[in-house]
């Protein structure tokens, strides 16, 4: 699971005759099922949010230690690129949840200093 499948997708349609379809967006997120009146009825918290994205990347670090354990013990049965793309994933996810926090304390000192 990454990232990107954990926030909720942004309730559009598309409306110009040009583009293919007119189907809400949220129906084709790979992985998402269109739950947009369950979403309005319950938006959760944004703490809610966090955990759960956090425990996201913290099931790709652990995918990524069982995929090396898995190439050290039975080479044979693990490809390499697989082993890479998992760990790109997990350094993608790690990257991205570090610059929301930095962001997350940047903004919280704006808020609290008095100006």
């Amino acid at each position: 699971m990454n990232v990107m499948n954990i926030m909720s997708a942004p309730e559009m349609t598309r409306t110009d005759p040009a583009h293919v379809g007119t189907a809400k967006l949220t129906s084709l997120v790979p992985g998402q099922e269109d739950n947009s009146v369950k979403n309005e009825k319950n938006l959760g918290s944004f703490e809610s949010y966090l955990v759960s994205a956090v425990s996201a990347m913290n099931g790709q670090q652990l995918d990524v230690n069982r995929v090396q354990e898995q190439l050290i013990t039975d080479p044979d049965s693990v490809d390499i690129h697989d082993v890479t793309t998992a760990m790109a994933k997990a350094q993608m996810s790690l990257s991205l949840a570090q610059t929301v926090i930095d962001r997350l304390v940047t903004g919280w000192n704006e808020i609290s200093t008095t100006r």
